[in-house]
């Protein structure tokens, strides 16, 4: 009773969370423009979402914009944490907590003080904007996500290799980034992915003329919103699904498995 029971609860949480991923899905191969007839099956709307070219450009400004601002704040996150870890204890528990406080704060507090900040210096809204907001909301992550990797980090084989000759430089490259690489690109795909997904920071602080996917959804729901953003959708969630069964069945996992399987 009780297996069963875990397994209708298990059920209606999957239920719950892809029912809506399955019926927009339905949808983006649905003939009619209204979700409340089925019209036939078509690929109409995936020809006309290839032909749109607002929906393009809203698409390669979203990535553009993700790519780089994860890109500057996995290099600016990362040069954080060393300097960090060089800071005193007390120095540096002030410092994480600070860090902590943008993660924290309302998203809609941090966009309008950030679209003062940028009245305040006369900058001139746009990409190059929305790409500083990204740029400063992404850092955190990535604090966070080398922060453990950078305190398990041995002191000794640093010194070790300064010892043995090899440059401050070379020493950093050869011994410490490769322990905190997987730090770095963990932050580096949380940053990508909560810069994908934003909407309320970039709502304030982007130009007339300047959409990305999350902000001309909001501009299509009010005028009723088009099939093809059913199409694209589809598409990032076919392509997220994909990769991640990629990764799943990678040679290294696959050794791993059977390694624990033994």
């Amino acid at each position: 009773m009780r297996n069963a029971a875990k397994k209708i609860y298990i059920t209606l949480i999957f239920l719950f969370l892809y029912a809506p991923i399955g019926t927009l899905m339905v949808l983006s191969f649905n003939a009619s423009r209204t979700r409340a007839k089925w019209g036939g099956f078509t690929f109409k709307w995936y020809v006309e979402l290839f032909q749109n070219d607002d929906i393009l450009r809203a698409l390669g400004n979203t990535l553009l914009i993700a790519l780089v601002s994860s890109i500057t704040a996995a290099f600016i996150g990362t040069i954080a944490c060393i300097a960090m870890n060089g800071m005193k204890k007390r120095t540096r528990t002030i410092m994480m907590g600070v860090t902590n406080i943008p993660m924290l704060n309302a998203d809609i507090v941090t966009g309008i003080s950030l679209m003062l900040l940028f009245i305040s210096f006369g900058f001139r809204f746009g990409l190059g904007t929305i790409l500083l907001s990204h740029i400063t909301f992404n850092i955190p992550y990535v604090i966070l996500s080398v922060m453990p990797r950078m305190k398990q980090l041995n002191p000794s084989t640093y010194e070790a290799a300064l010892d043995l000759g090899a440059s401050p430089v070379t020493a950093f490259f050869k011994v410490v980034f490769p322990d905190l690489l997987p730090g770095i690109l963990s932050g580096f795909l949380m940053a990508f992915t909560m810069s994908l997904d934003d909407f309320i920071i970039t709502h304030f602080t982007k130009g007339a003329g300047v959409d990305t996917l999350s902000t001309k959804i909001y501009t299509e729901v009010r005028k009723g919103i088009k099939p093809e953003m059913y199409a694209l959708s589809t598409i990032i969630f076919a392509t997220v699904l994909v990769l991640l069964i990629l990764v799943n069945l990678s040679p290294e996992n696959r050794s791993e498995k059977i390694f624990k399987e033994n």
